[in-house]
C-alpha cells in the first residue's frame, strides 16, 4: 500500500502532473526552497547530494513556496532560471506551493503530520523564540529548508531544521542509512 506522502498530487515546475509515488524505491529529501533567503546558498549543498547519491537511488525534490518573508516571489518559470544560473540546480523542481498555514499544500500536510518535529539546528528556532517568531503549531514548518526525510518505501524518516546544512553529517548519515536499507 503506498504511503500517504506518496499519493499527494503535485505539479513539476514546467506543469506536469506527479507525486512523490513517482519516485517510489528511492530515498528522498523534500526540501521548501527559496531564492531570496539567506539559507538559499544550500541550493549548492542539495544539488552536491543529488551528484552525490543520485545513481545510488536518492534525489533531491525541491518545492518553492513563498510562505517566509516574500523570499520566493518569482513564477516558476523565474524559479527554474535562478535555480539553473545560479547553482546548476538538476535535481527535480516543483511547482511553488504553501507549505504552512490555512492554504498548507497536502503534501506538506503529510509531512509534518508525519515528521512532527526537526532535528538538529536549533540557533534558528532560538532566534525565532527569542523574537517571538515561532508557529503557532510547533509541527509547522519553520523557515525555508526544511528538509523531510523519505525512504524508499514513503515512509517519512526524518526532518531536519532549515539551519542544517544538506552536507551536515546527521543529513549524510540519516540518506546513507535510508539507501542501505
Amino acid at each position: 500500500m503506498a504511503s500517504p506522502v506518496d499519493t499527494v498530487p503535485v505539479n513539476r515546475i514546467d506543469g506536469a502532473p506527479s507525486s512523490l509515488g513517482d519516485f517510489a524505491g528511492q530515498v528522498r529529501l523534500v526540501v521548501n526552497v527559496a531564492s531570496k533567503c539567506g539559507l538559499t546558498p544550500q541550493y549548492e549543498g542539495l544539488e552536491s547530494l543529488q551528484k552525490t547519491y543520485s545513481d545510488k537511488g536518492f534525489a533531491v525534490l525541491g518545492f518553492p513556496a513563498n510562505n517566509f518573508g516574500g523570499q520566493e516571489p518569482g513564477t516558476n518559470e523565474e524559479i527554474v532560471e535562478f535555480c539553473t544560473t545560479n547553482f546548476g540546480v538538476d535535481f527535480p523542481m516543483f511547482e511553488k506551493i504553501s507549505v504552512t498555514g490555512e492554504d498548507k499544500h497536502p503534501l506538506y500536510q503529510a509531512l509534518t503530520a508525519a515528521q512532527p518535529e526537526a532535528s538538529g539546528g536549533g540557533a534558528l528556532r532560538e532566534r525565532f523564540a527569542a523574537a517571538g517568531r515561532l508557529p503557532a503549531d510547533s509541527a509547522d514548518v519553520l523557515w525555508n529548508f526544511e528538509k523531510f526525510l523519505v525512504g524508499k518505501n514513503g515512509d517519512v524518516v526524518a526532518r531536519f531544521a532549515p539551519d542544517v546544512k544538506p552536507e551536515d553529517p546527521i543529513v549524510t548519515a540519516a540518506i546513507e542509512a535510508e539507501l542501505a536499507r
